[in-house]
């Protein structure tokens, strides 16, 4: 869940019904018009998503600094999905902002697998190897014309010091309840690197949610809302997320990345870890970030780095 950023003042939206999908579509694409329409179990945050028969959805930006996503998406989607190992939501159509709803949204193709955060019986080392094909594969597209990371992008992609007030206030936030000293010594670490590199494409939001599995195995990756290109190191925080020691290990070989990335990315873990413990992120739920703090700082080594200083 990115935390979100100061917009325009836009109209509030509705309350985002299958009624009100059911509506748009007959006025803006009667063609899909009377297919059924059904919530999908589990929403996210940015968006409100819906089935509209058996092999489409409709998405619906939730607030106004989600808009920005979707015609993003619409022109990224197409170009990422040449390239990647697993799919991702193929854009359809686009609705226009209307007197029933003041936002633009989209239509994607339906992909079918189960939400990684709600699936069973998952090979997790595999599961590790398949995402790091995947971010390696991401990393290749060419990203001449792709959207440099920035406010759109919640500053996914950036460097993770964007987000250095937010860590100074959660540690004042927190007390002690939290090892502060530990917390500072991984944030130092973190952000005393910086990617070498040309810009490359990132997700900015690999988790669990937006990772859907079959068979135990990653069968494709959703929600690429807050995607762009810069910095990959973002996309490694599922590393301590979801993933526990040995997985990571499995990852971080796969991967491909250097230690000072896999630095930035322990950072990029942190911030969001303490943000949400701390009840900065908009959010009245923990998902499991105690959990992945608690991960940070157990960490010993992480890509040839001990935490707070160089191995060696």
């Amino acid at each position: 869940m990115p935390t979100p950023v100061p917009s325009p003042p836009a109209a509030d939206p509705p309350e985002i019904t299958a009624d009100l999908v059911r509506r748009l579509v007959a006025e803006q694409l009667p063609h899909l018009a009377g297919r059924a329409v059904t919530p999908v179990p589990r929403q996210g945050w940015d968006n409100r998503t819906f089935r509209l028969g058996d092999d489409l959805t409709v998405r619906l930006p939730s607030a106004a600094g989600y808009v920005a996503a979707v015609e993003k998406e619409d022109r990224a989607l197409p170009l990422m999905a040449a390239h990647l190992p697993v799919p991702v939501p193929v854009p359809v159509a686009t609705g226009r902002p209307s007197a029933a709803f003041p936002f633009p949204w989209s239509v994607r193709r339906w992909i079918d697998g189960e939400p990684l955060d709600h699936a069973r019986d998952v090979d997790r080392d595999g599961l590790a190897r398949d995402l790091a094909a995947f971010l390696v594969a991401l990393r290749a597209v060419p990203a001449a014309d792709g959207p440099v990371a920035g406010r759109h992008s919640f500053f996914r992609g950036c460097h993770p010091g964007v987000y250095g007030d937010e860590v100074a206030e959660a540690l004042v936030r927190l007390g002690p309840r939290v090892d502060a000293a530990a917390c500072r010594a991984v944030w130092q670490d973190a952000v005393t690197t910086a990617w070498p590199g040309p810009p490359v494409w990132f997700h900015g939001d690999v988790a669990a949610g937006n990772l859907l599995v079959a068979g135990g195995r990653l069968a494709a990756v959703i929600d690429l809302g807050t995607c762009g290109v810069g910095d990959p190191a973002c996309d490694l925080v599922v590393a301590w997320t979801f993933f526990d020691a040995p997985e990571r290990r499995e990852l971080r070989d796969a991967v491909g990345l250097d230690a000072a990335t896999w630095r930035r990315a322990r950072g990029w873990a942190l911030w969001k870890a303490l943000v949400t413990v701390a009840g900065m992120s908009g959010s009245d739920r923990d998902g499991g970030q105690s959990r992945a703090l608690a991960a940070v700082l157990a960490d010993p080594v992480v890509g040839g780095t001990v935490v707070g200083r160089p191995a060696g």
